[in-house]
C-alpha cells in the first residue's frame, strides 16, 4: 500500500477500543529474544519523488515478457488477454469477495462460478466440474486420490511426459497417503505403450497422461483410455482449456477425469501464478469429486438463482468422510478465465489456438531449415516443441536475452537424457517478423 490515511488520533481510537495502550502493547506477549533491539539496517528515508524514481529504476533491471519477445513455455504462456478481463475482476464485488461461505447473498459470484463451470464441461467433454482449485499440479494429485477412493486401489501410472511440477506434487502428496506413484518413460516425444502395457495390473487405480503434454506432444488418448480401462482403472487426461477449443474433448476419447492448469485462458503469466487449476468428471465420480460444484435452481417464488450444490470438504463434513482437504478455489482466477472465455468466444479461442500451433509449426521449421537445429520429437504437437542443438540452450539464451528476447527452457533440467534439448514455445501474439528474428539470432547470425 503507497499511502496510509489513518491519523494520529485514528490510531489512539482504535488502540482504546482493543484496550491498548499503544501499538508496543500488542507485541507485549513476545519473549525478549523475539525483539529487534535497536534500529533495522536501513537507507535513510526518502522523499516520494525519490522513492518513486528509485523503485523504478529498481523494477526496470527485470526482464519481462512486455519489454521482451517471449518463447518461453513449459507450462506458462505468453498468451493475449483483452484488459476488459482485468477491469471486470477488479470490481470490488469481485476482487474482495474469498468464497461464497453464505451462498445465499453471493448470487453474483455463484453464477459466476457456475459459468466458468459450464464452460469446461464443454471444452474437456465431461458431465460436471468443480469450482477451480489451486492450480494445476494439485488438480493432478487430487485427481489420484479421487482414483484410488473409488477404486480401492493405491497404484498410480503417471507419464514422464506430465509436467515435472506435477509429478512432484503428486509424489508429496501420494507419500502422505499412502500410494505408490510409477512413472511411465516416453519414446518418439509420448507415453511409451509397452512400458504402459508392462506395469497396468489389478492394483493400478488411474493412468495420468498429459496431451498436450511438457514436450508439446500430442497423446493418443483414446488407445491410452482402452488400455487403462482394460484393468479397470481410471484414465485421467491433463490437459489445456485453450488447446481444446481445437482438440477432441477428452472425455469423448474415454477419459474419466480431465484436469490442468488454466492459465492459457484469461490469466497472465503472473511471475508464475497465481492461476488456476480446473477439475472435471463424469456424473458418476461426482461425489468423489473434491471442492464444490455451483448448481442452478429456482427458489420458492420460481425465480432462477444459484446454490452451493455439492461440498464434499472437510470444511463442511466429517473429516474422515471428505474427499478432500482442500479449502479454497481460485475463483478470481477461474473468473478471469470465464471473462476471457466469454468475450473471445468458441471462434475467437479456436482463432488463438490455430494460430498458437500454425506459428509453433513455422517456427520448428525455420529453425530446422538453418542446420543448426534438429527436431528432437517427429509427431504432431501444440504450441510448443523440442529441438536439439550442439550448443547449449543456456548460451543460446543469453545471446537471446542480449536481443531483447527470451528463450526456450533448458529440458536437461528435468530430463539429464535430453542433453542440449530446447524447449520453444510460439503463441498466437508472435509475429512472422519476431519469430524470423528469433531464429536468426538462435542461429548466432
Amino acid at each position: 500500500m503507497r499511502y496510509i490515511p489513518n491519523t494520529d488520533d485514528q490510531r489512539s481510537e482504535m488502540l482504546r477500543t482493543i484496550g491498548a495502550g499503544s501499538v508496543d502493547d500488542l507485541f507485549s506477549d513476545l519473549p525478549a529474544s523475539a525483539v529487534l533491539d535497536g534500529k533495522l539496517d536501513l537507507p535513510e528515508p526518502m522523499s516520494e519523488m525519490g522513492l518513486m524514481k528509485h523503485l523504478n529504476e529498481l523494477a526496470g533491471r527485470n526482464v519481462d515478457a512486455c519489454s521482451q519477445t517471449c518463447f518461453l513455455g513449459a507450462g506458462v504462456y505468453d498468451h493475449f488477454v483483452p484488459l476488459v478481463v482485468d477491469h471486470i475482476i477488479s470490481r470490488e464485488e469481485f476482487t474482495t469477495s474469498y468464497t461464497p461461505y453464505q451462498p445465499e447473498i453471493s448470487q453474483g459470484t455463484l453464477q459466476a462460478i457456475f459459468e466458468y463451470q459450464s464452460m469446461v464441461c464443454s471444452l474437456t467433454g465431461m458431465e460436471v466440474a468443480n469450482a477451480s482449485m489451486y492450480d494445476g499440479a494439485s488438480s493432478i494429485a487430487e485427481a489420484a486420490f479421487m482414483a484410488c477412493a473409488s477404486t480401492k486401489r493405491n497404484v498410480v501410472l503417471v507419464a514422464r511426459s506430465v509436467h515435472p511440477h506435477g509429478r512432484a506434487v503428486l509424489e508429496t502428496y501420494a507419500s502422505l497417503r499412502g500410494i505408490t506413484v510409477k512413472e511411465i518413460g516416453y519414446s518418439d516425444g509420448t507415453l511409451d505403450m509397452g512400458d504402459l502395457k508392462g506395469n497396468l495390473s489389478d492394483e493400478v487405480a488411474a493412468v495420468i497422461v498429459q496431451s498436450p503434454n511438457f514436450f508439446g506432444s500430442l497423446e493418443d488418448l483414446k488407445a491410452l483410455a482402452d488400455e487403462a480401462h482394460s484393468v479397470k482403472a481410471l484414465f485421467i487426461a491433463v490437459s489445456d482449456l485453450l488447446a481444446l477449443s481445437v482438440l477432441e474433448a477428452p472425455g469423448r476419447l474415454g477419459a474419466d477425469v480431465v484436469v490442468g492448469d488454466g492459465q492459457s485462458v484469461g490469466n497472465a503469466m503472473n511471475f508464475g501464478g497465481p492461476h488456476f487449476g480446473f477439475f472435471a468428471t463424469t456424473q458418476k465420480l461426482m461425489r468423489k469429486m473434491p471442492g464444490r460444484i455451483v448448481g442452478e435452481t429456482l427458489d420458492r417464488n420460481g425465480k432462477k438463482c444459484y446454490v452451493l450444490t455439492l461440498q464434499a470438504r472437510e470444511q463442511h463434513i466429517r473429516r474422515e468422510k471428505a474427499s478432500s482437504n482442500i479449502c479454497s478455489n481460485h475463483s478470481l482466477n477461474a473468473l478471469a478465465s470465464a471473462v476471457h472465455m466469454s468475450l473471445m468466444g468458441l471462434s475467437g479461442m479456436k482463432e488463438a489456438a490455430s494460430q498458437s500451433l500454425l506459428k509453433a509449426a513455422y517456427g520448428k521449421e525455420r529453425l530446422i531449415e538453418t542446420g543448426s537445429f534438429r527436431s528432437a520429437f517427429d509427431g504432431p504437437f501444440f504450441r510448443e516443441f523440442v529441438v536439439f542443438s550442439d550448443e547449449a540452450p543456456r548460451s543460446i539464451n543469453d545471446r537471446l536475452l542480449s536481443e531483447g528476447m527470451i528463450g526456450g527452457y533448458d529440458l536437461s533440467n528435468d530430463y539429464p537424457e535430453l542433453e542440449n534439448a530446447w524447449l520453444v514455445a510460439v503463441t498466437e501474439k508472435r509475429t512472422k517478423d519476431e519469430i524470423d528474428r528469433f531464429v536468426s539470432v538462435a542461429r548466432g547470425e
